[in-house]
């Protein structure tokens, strides 16, 4: 099956980056802006975080769940930055209860793109977040911009990345 070239460079942005920015807002509507490593969940097709309970995004995205995740291209050494391709995911936050049946899940798929993580997962005070997507914008370059929408966004985060042609 042929896929657009717009959703392939998006399944592949989504799955080869590591880290993004996530944007909450604090009860007092204060925009906060924090880097977060992050894992596509194949089976929910939501974005798996790992967060303390000490840091305030935590704190925000229990008072407002609904946050952004921005994920960009790398940029090459000294290269244009100005067209490197990006999406901008609305997302409604979900934190996993250490008793919830879906930490297990979220423990698997997390920890397998970041073992190094694994200490940090035992600690107490963090808790799994599941990023459900509502939404994004996708810019893939100077003229390349559109909105798409939860349903394939929840397909391409359950899909894995095609090999390169």
């Amino acid at each position: 099956m042929h896929e657009p070239r717009l959703t392939q460079a998006l399944r592949t942005l989504l799955h080869e980056q590591r880290v993004a920015a996530l944007g909450t807002l604090s009860p007092q509507a204060l925009p906060f802006v924090s880097m977060v490593p992050y894992a596509p969940d194949p089976e929910t097709g939501c974005v798996l975080i790992l967060v303390s309970q000490l840091a305030a995004h935590s704190r925000h995205l229990r008072t407002q769940p609904m946050a952004s995740l921005l994920v960009t291209e790398t940029p090459a050494p000294h290269g244009p930055v100005h067209a490197l391709a990006r999406a901008t995911l609305s997302v409604r936050a979900h934190m996993l209860e250490p008793d919830d049946p879906q930490v297990a899940i979220a423990r698997r798929h997390y920890l397998t793109r970041f073992p190094e993580a694994e200490s940090i997962a035992q600690l107490g005070d963090f808790r799994w977040v599941q990023l459900h997507p509502e939404g994004a914008r996708q810019v893939a370059g100077f003229g390349a911009a559109r909105d798409v929408d939860a349903a394939t966004l929840r397909d391409l985060l359950r899909a894995a990345v095609a090999p390169h042609a």
